[in-house]
């Protein structure tokens, strides 16, 4: 039997750099025997033989500040519609769902997932939020057929425009393997020591929370070890917050760690892992932590509570440094206690939020369209 030619449009990263780029590499990884996949995406050395039998149409992101992004879109876009012939078109992206009702114009069969509502984050000025809002209207009133990685944000749509949307849960392949060695020096390279506390977010800024955690340990004074992985560099004031809050305290930048295998080797090794994020989709760093067997500390935001149970994670109150203080010290008193709530946590997300379910809920949307 033919396989169906299925493309993948407003991924960005390929090979991923979390977020949607992950779920959609999860998604290919265990599809691409089944269909004949096309990914497009930001031009990277890499991705042309990234995956064996899967074609990666690269595009330059252009260094046009606030639309670069869009113009990588309009690329793709004129590339599908010029060159494709594809049976099947998945959007990936809300940002991108300006482009659907163009595509509907050649392809009949589209597939739209939303992963979060971008115009929530701090990051983006007042016409980039317009934009989003836009997009996200586009989105709900589109004829394709739509899926959201979020309850929370489900629920959302049918209240605010009467759409149903149906829900998948992101999934994770779990680390089974970590590079150990270079985790070794990453620890030597910034004299990490034992016991610490980890923070990570792929690009750091205010929404992920990270100077609520920093103003907690401030509160404790706390004199043990703080690592924050991730890219400040976009955000220079925040950055300059950051390193503020940081006085006093053992704080270690060290920037994003794209290899996962030496990322979550650090985590590993934590005591603790802080997540504060204010706002999220569903997040797929904290089912990865989560996978680790590592107490978390997380925001009570619904992104967040919808997942978890109180007896799988610690949660305090959202933007509450004073709250998340009372945590910290609740769990580092009371390691052995809550070492239980991280394998329960676990277990969960091997049982639930595995790349297994996922992939099975899209395979099944995906051979619903029609030949």
């Amino acid at each position: 039997m033919k396989k169906k030619k299925l493309a993948y449009f407003g991924v960005n990263y390929f090979p991923s750099k979390g977020g949607v780029s992950r779920t959609t590499e999860n998604l290919i990884t265990h599809l691409k025997d089944e269909f004949d996949i096309t990914i497009y995406c930001f031009k990277d050395k890499r991705a042309g033989n990234h995956m064996p039998g899967v074609k990666a149409v690269q595009f330059r992101l252009l260094p046009v500040k606030g639309i670069g992004v869009f113009l990588f879109f309009l690329e793709c876009y004129f590339h599908m519609m010029i060159f494709g012939n594809y049976d099947i078109v998945h959007v990936r992206k809300i940002e991108s769902s300006i482009f659907i009702p163009l595509l509907k114009l050649k392809y009949k069969n589209i597939l739209a997932t939303s992963h979060e509502s971008p115009y929530l984050r701090d990051k983006w000025g007042r016409v980039a939020k317009l934009y989003f809002r836009i997009n996200e209207k586009i989105f709900v009133r589109s004829t394709a057929k739509l899926t959201v990685i979020s309850a929370p944000l489900s629920k959302y749509y049918k209240a605010m425009y009467n759409r149903d949307v149906l829900y998948v849960p992101n999934g994770i392949e779990p680390v089974k393997v970590f590079k150990e060695t270079e985790a070794d020096l990453i620890f030597k390279k910034y004299n990490i020591k034992t016991p610490f506390v980890t923070f990570a977010a792929r690009r750091i800024m205010s929404t992920k929370g990270c100077h609520t955690m920093l103003k907690a340990f401030q509160d404790l004074k706390y004199s043990n070890d703080i690592v924050i992985m991730g890219d400040t560099g976009h955000a220079p004031a925040y950055r300059n917050k950051l390193d503020k809050l940081s006085e006093g305290l053992k704080v270690h930048f060290t920037g994003y760690m794209e290899d996962k295998s030496i990322f979550l080797e650090i985590i590993r090794r934590s005591e603790v892992f802080i997540f504060p994020s204010e706002t999220e989709g569903m997040s797929i760093a904290l089912l990865e932590v989560a996978a680790l067997g590592v107490p978390i500390i997380a925001s009570d935001i619904p992104e967040n509570t919808e997942i978890f149970n109180d007896d799988e994670l610690i949660f305090f109150k959202n933007g509450d440094f004073r709250d998340l203080a009372d945590k910290i010290i609740l769990v580092t008193n009371n390691f052995a206690h809550y070492k239980n709530f991280a394998l329960r946590a676990r277990k969960k997300v091997y049982e639930e939020y595995s790349s297994d379910r996922m992939v099975q809920n899209y395979r099944q949307l995906y051979n619903s369209f029609a030949n």
